[in-house]
């Protein structure tokens, strides 16, 4: 494949994620924003006009434009998979924001497309990149044969309620959990088979928000290791930081532990006392920098190249039938099976 000289990036949501992704993107020096679109008209012109860049009324619109060469999809969890189809159809490469989609039969069809077009394509599990995280990979040798892990991330109530305003379509397992199956997946170099899980609902309903509280999934691996997966979202906003993030990797031969609460930084002042976040994103002296923005130029060096990203379409999907799994388990109350590719 030829080396794009500067790569001709879309975005496809203009929320949180897709400034998050603006910002690292427009400060890339081999690539460019070129066009934006948004549900809503009036973000997609902010974003747009902050970086210089065209703005569309929807992706098929921006994906006909003939001014991309790839999108970052940063779109509400459940919009996804329409997107990546339309775009790997278009021959457009293809960052999406994590879960790669909230359906099995939306992963098949996603995967299927990007396969098919031979596009690049990468969901932004940023935590590869997270440097104790990707350290404790290359230390996996040592702990032997992995046997037990645990991964909580949970967040305070503020997101469910004031950040997103589409947690009713997600859950915490969906928006959190992703995460840290990825990761655990990846560290252990296995895939789950069979999960049971349990969800709780309450405080998030009473206000008017019908989404679980909190979700708990155990996970069976192919060779025998365990996982607990756990996520909650309504801690309170006293909470010193949005994300209480932790992971433990017991293998044959020693043990592994990942905090990420506290990331090297305290902050007292009259308002509270917080530690605020560093390791995925940041700002040193005006340029972004962190395991987001090393994730997305992974990205863009992977589409400029032709080159397979650290993260497959294949490890994704298997998160999201994981997830689906546990969704149907918690429903249930049955142990489900963790459906594979055919």
């Amino acid at each position: 494949m030829t080396l794009l000289s500067k790569l001709r990036v879309g975005i496809v949501g203009a929320g949180i994620m897709g400034r998050g992704h603006a910002e690292v993107l427009a400060a890339h020096p081999h690539a460019e924003i070129t066009a934006v679109a948004s549900r809503t008209r009036e973000h997609a012109e902010e974003l747009a006009g902050r970086v210089g860049a065209a703005v569309h009324l929807d992706y098929q619109e921006l994906l006909a434009s003939g001014t991309v060469d790839a999108v970052s999809i940063t779109t509400p969890d459940h919009l996804h998979a329409d997107v990546m189809v339309a775009a790997a159809e278009a021959g457009v490469h293809i960052l999406v924001e994590k879960p790669f989609t909230t359906t099995v039969a939306d992963a098949d069809r996603a995967l299927a497309a990007i396969r098919r077009a031979g596009v690049v394509a990468m969901c932004l599990f940023n935590h590869r990149w997270v440097p104790a995280y990707a350290q404790a990979k290359d230390q996996m040798p040592l702990l032997g044969e992995a046997v037990v892990g645990y991964a909580r991330k949970n967040d305070t109530i503020h997101v469910p309620t004031e950040m997103i305003g589409w947690a009713d379509r997600t859950t915490c397992a969906w928006f959190l959990s992703s995460h840290d199956i990825d990761l655990v997946t990846w560290l252990f170099d296995d895939e789950v088979v069979e999960v049971f899980a349990t969800a709780r609902h309450g405080k998030l309903r009473a206000m008017g928000v019908d989404t679980p509280d909190a979700m708990q999934i155990q996970a069976r691996f192919s060779r025998g290791a365990t996982a607990t997966f756990e996520s909650a979202w309504i801690y309170p906003n006293t909470f010193p930081t949005m994300v209480d993030s932790y992971v433990t990797v017991v293998g044959e031969d020693g043990v592994v532990q990942l905090d990420r609460q506290r990331e090297n930084i305290q902050l007292a002042t009259d308002k509270g006392y917080t530690y605020p976040r560093n390791m995925l994103q940041r700002v040193v002296h005006g340029i972004p920098a962190g395991a987001y923005r090393d994730a997305i130029e992974h990205f863009v060096h992977c589409a400029r190249t032709g080159t397979e990203p650290l993260i497959t379409v294949e490890s994704s999907r298997h998160v999201t039938a994981v997830l689906a799994a546990a969704h149907e388990s918690a429903r249930t109350g049955l142990p489900v099976k963790v459906a594979g590719r055919d």
